[in-house]
């Protein structure tokens, strides 16, 4: 019961911002970070010690206000994931300016396959759903399913709405190394953390389980990675450029290639990171163990 009345209330506020259209909707992010963060705070604790893990050397006053901005930045792509039915294909592509689609293209037509990463950063769906557009070429997007399957499939179903495939998270590693094989693109968002006895990496000087499953995939299908991140500009339009990841210069031994492939798009994600940390979702404990 519980989980229809979130599905419920999810959806409302999707035909509620339809009414509304995007641009006013924008407004009720502050609504709902105050809502979220100050009223009935979720992971709250966790954002504030992620923050200051990350950025010691800020005051506890300078951490709180970052953190208020990382609750209004995750509400706005929240708005933003809820408007996606009801918006067109020209609205999608003119969301994000990607500086070189035509360097995806290029990788594409190499007929190796081809590995898009991107963060939680900015609107990551907007960027799925705009870069298979502007590309041309719908590719599969490995998602984790959301615990309330009710709102998990209603995501689906928008993320599927011009022609992109899901991969659930769990069977996902045969059906895109099938995909991979096959020459296709996969699409995945691998910066939250990793296993307990996954690989580790430095992240803002701390060490950090991540998934290997994109640089495995890369080194066992010779598929190249491309990683983008879309950074929200003041017109809430999004820009993003991507850039290939060396696999040419790597030791011999297969646990320091998956190492140092890891460390790149760790630091590759850092420094974005670092300019707008506000965009970044920090409310799981990226450095739990």
């Amino acid at each position: 019961m519980t989980d229809k009345i979130e599905y419920i209330i999810f959806v409302a506020f999707s035909y509620l911002f339809k009414l509304l259209g995007i641009k006013i909707s924008r407004k009720f992010s502050s609504l709902l970070a105050v809502t979220f963060f100050y009223i009935i705070p979720i992971r709250k604790d966790t954002t504030i010690e992620n923050l200051s893990n990350a950025f010691p050397e800020c005051s506890p006053e300078e951490i709180k206000k970052l953190a208020y901005k990382c609750y209004k930045s995750f509400a706005t792509t929240l708005v933003e994931m809820l408007s996606i039915p009801w918006m067109t294909k020209e609205e999608i592509i003119k969301s994000v300016n990607c500086t070189n689609i035509d360097f995806v293209k290029e990788k594409y037509n190499e007929q190796n396959g081809l590995i898009l990463l991107t963060a939680h950063y900015g609107n990551w769906e907007f960027m799925a759903l705009s870069i298979g557009l502007q590309s041309g070429i719908p590719f599969s997007v490995v998602i984790k399913p959301q615990r309330n399957d009710y709102v998990s499939d209603w995501l689906n179903r928008a993320r599927c709405k011009w022609g992109n495939k899901i991969v659930p998270l769990g069977i996902s590693i045969r059906q895109v190394y099938k995909a991979l094989k096959e020459k296709n693109i996969v699409a995945m968002v691998a910066d939250q953390r990793g296993p307990a006895d996954g690989d580790r990496v430095i992240l803002f000087g701390r060490k950090a389980a991540v998934y290997s499953g994109p640089s495995v995939l890369a080194l066992k299908t010779k598929a190249p990675i491309l990683y983008a991140i879309p950074v929200r500009q003041p017109d809430y339009s999004y820009v993003c450029e991507f850039l290939e990841i060396r696999t040419d210069d790597l030791p011999e031994n297969d646990k320091d290639k998956i190492n140092i492939l890891n460390q790149r798009m760790t630091d590759l994600l850092e420094s974005y990171i670092r300019k707008h940390p506000e965009q970044w979702l920090w409310m799981h404990k990226r450095w739990k163990y």
